[in-house]
């Protein structure tokens, strides 16, 4: 009570009466930390509230409901008291019943609501006395709904003589609504000034102070209009329509305007001040994250709290798990910030993405080393019911922490994680090392290829794993494919070839099976396009009808292609290029044939491979008879090679050709009738005089 009373002296620029009025209501005033989720408690008000406004069903929001039961119904108790939060309101609630049915002093039983919420923070006071009211109006909307279709609605209609027809109480109700949306407007910079308040970063102590005496009066006022909203609902259930006339109708009403402009104009100061205290925060928030992230630190705490815990001391859950955890769990840990929309990525990715960190041998070694966190975060500056959605259904199901909250990221936060992160909507992985400091910009490319053979998932790490890697068809397929895995490890000879063309499979792989037919040992696998389309699935069906080769699935071919791709965007992250890379060279070049008819060969973990357009790799394998009798000495990939290239010179060749010229000739190049390599031109002038 100590805070209390200094604050009693502190708010001596208010008016006499609103003086007073604040000293009685602080005296009522003892938290002692009990905690509830305001915000989303307030959510499913507002919801509640959208349904009691209309006469139709509407599509359910099945997440909300969710909601609510874990907020109200679950059986974490608030406080001291050994009660649940539905207790408390349902307590509150009957409070609120009595005011109805007894003797209505307005500013009485306001105070005593004050007295029994005494050990809440003020936002949850103002939820907690709104769900009170909320839930009463909506029963009694609900009923009135539902009898038309529903027995036993309207026997209990008729139990209670419920109107049944509202139109009556049109203009009170119209006024209510009102009234109930200044309340929630009232109640949000409440619950915004409150989050403030709890973050690590504090506000200047002239604008706290001047921004709680508007607090005090606005809550007042909000959990009186509370009591003046469930009286209305009360008359509309205790008179029936023979009672009700013009008079008493718009007297009710003009009792509701003056109290929503009251509201508004209380509502209009408070917003002003929030807003100052909002700006002030997130200049704060921004210094502090640039001097985090430019200095030493002891370990990841006080980063992983500015980033994460300002609104929220235990801002983490992991997968359906209750628990609320602290950024503590991550201490002396590499931390990878898995940062997304709300809906990650394609299902595919996805699923690979968990495979590639928690479902190798290498993770159980690595487990207690490192953590992924999950922050969602929306393309706009809020979030929808469907972001919600998607959110609780992913974050439920999937192994990973992930920020219980996402919508309470202080937007500095958001902003900085878009500037210097580079965050649009991709998916991206920024590792934090046991310091707190960024050891990768995004390293999300080097889990899809490598998992948790990465740790620590830094720049280094990745460009010690390229040191060891070699382009060959390992580095392609890896273990997308275990039994195409299998036989490069055995040093087979294979074909990967893509192509949506159903005619120019039929005539490669016809032609790739008379080259078996003659002994060669060779494997052919089908491993389609970078976007496979129905085209891809049509193919798919024709090439195992017919039995035309080996083929992956839809979602090893999906795989392979995310592979390739990842291998592209970690070779430029760590600067390489097609100049200096020979890996990176070969991955370009195949992805730019993957829209036209193509082919691979190479062998085992050799990398040496080959690849071919559609018509060049069908004139190839044409002339076998021609080169075949080369794989004996060189090997089928060197024969085929040769194939197509020039022998090697064991002299120089000084071939000459004379062309006339003509005019208006298109000159191309000219290729050695000898040595099968492009002719150098030159220009020769001859005399053709004659004495």
């Amino acid at each position: 009570m100590d805070t209390n009373k200094n604050e009693l002296l502190r708010c001596s620029f208010l008016s006499e009466e609103e003086d007073i009025l604040v000293k009685m209501i602080l005296l009522c005033h003892d938290p002692d930390g009990r905690q509830i989720d305001s915000q989303m408690l307030l959510r499913i008000l507002e919801n509640v509230m959208f349904y009691a406004t209309i006469s139709s069903v509407l599509v359910s929001k099945p997440h909300l409901a969710t909601m609510a039961v874990d907020i109200i119904y679950n059986n974490e108790e608030v406080g001291d008291l050994h009660e649940t939060l539905g207790q408390i309101i349902y307590i509150i609630s009957k409070e609120v019943q009595s005011y109805c049915s007894g003797n209505r002093d307005l500013h009485t039983k306001t105070i005593t609501l004050f007295d029994m919420l005494g050990n809440f923070s003020w936002d949850a006071k103002m939820v907690i006395a709104l769900a009170a009211f909320v839930s009463n109006y909506g029963e009694l909307l609900l009923t009135i709904q539902l009898y038309p279709q529903n027995p036993l609605a309207l026997s209990v209609a008729m139990l209670k003589q419920l109107p049944n027809n509202l139109s009556a109480f049109r203009p009170q109700l119209k006024a209510l609504r009102v009234l109930v949306q200044s309340i929630v407007d009232a109640t949000k910079c409440i619950i915004e000034f409150e989050a403030l308040r709890r973050q690590h970063i504090k506000i200047d102590e002239k604008e706290t102070f001047t921004t709680k005496s508007y607090i005090y009066i606005a809550a007042y006022w909000v959990i009186r209009s509370t009591l003046t909203c469930s009286s209305l609902v009360t008359d509309l259930t205790a008179n029936n329509q023979e009672q009700v006339n013009l008079s008493s109708t718009t007297a009710a009403a003009w009792e509701l305007s003056s109290l929503v402009c009251k509201m508004r104009g209380i509502c209009g100061y408070l917003c002003k001040q929030v807003a100052i205290c909002h700006l002030q925060i997130e200049d704060k928030v921004h210094q502090k994250l640039l001097k985090l992230f430019s200095e030493p630190q002891v370990d990841n705490q006080e980063l992983l709290c500015t980033l994460f815990a300002l609104k929220d001391d235990m801002p983490l859950k992991l997968s359906s798990v209750q628990h609320k955890l602290s950024v503590s769990i991550l201490l002396n840990k590499v931390v990878l910030l898995l940062i997304s929309k709300p809906d990650i990525l394609p299902l595919e990715d996805l699923i690979f993405l968990v495979q590639q960190t928690y479902r190798l041998p290498h993770h159980d070694d690595l487990e207690r080393s490192y953590e992924i966190v999950w922050v969602p975060i929306t393309s706009s500056s809020t979030w929808t019911d469907t972001d919600t959605q998607v959110f609780y259904n992913l974050s439920n199901i999937l192994p990973w922490y992930s920020l219980r909250q996402p919508w309470l990221l202080n937007s500095e936060v958001v902003k900085y994680i878009k500037q210097a992160w580079n965050f649009v909507d991709e998916p991206m992985m920024v590792v934090l090392d046991p310091r707190g400091a960024v050891s990768s910009p995004n390293a999300i490319s080097m889990v899809f290829i490598w998992g948790s053979m990465a740790y620590p998932f830094s720049i280094l790490r990745e460009q010690q794993l390229w040191d060891e890697a070699n382009w060959s068809l390992k580095l392609i397929l890896d273990e997308i494919d275990p039994l195409t895995s299998m036989k490069i490890d055995e040093g087979r000879t294979i074909f990967l070839y893509g192509s949506d063309d159903l005619e120019w499979i039929r005539k490669f792989t016809r032609k790739i099976k008379e080259i078996i037919s003659t002994g060669v040992q060779l494997e052919v696998v089908y491993v389609g396009k970078k976007k496979p389309g129905k085209s891809i699935s049509y193919t798919l069906a024709a090439i195992t009808r017919e039995k035309l080769s080996g083929y992956l699935s839809l979602y090893d071919i999906h795989l392979l292609w995310l592979r390739l791709k990842s291998i592209q965007r970690s070779k430029h992250q760590i600067g390489m290029s097609t100049d200096t890379d020979s890996v990176l060279k070969e991955v370009e070049s195949l992805l730019s044939h993957e829209d036209n008819s193509w082919a691979l060969l190479g062998e085992g973990l050799s990398p040496d491979t080959l690849l071919y357009d559609g018509s060049d790799v069908l004139e190839c394998i044409n002339l076998f008879p021609v080169w075949a009798q080369n794989i004996g000495r060189v090997g089928f990939i060197g024969a085929m090679k040769s194939a197509l290239e020039p022998p090697p010179l064991t002299k120089p060749c000084c071939r000459c050709n004379v062309v006339p010229y003509v005019e208006g000739s298109i000159e191309g190049s000219v290729v050695c009738e000898e040595c099968k390599r492009p002719m150098e031109k030159f220009i020769l002038y001859q005399c053709q005089g004659t004495e």
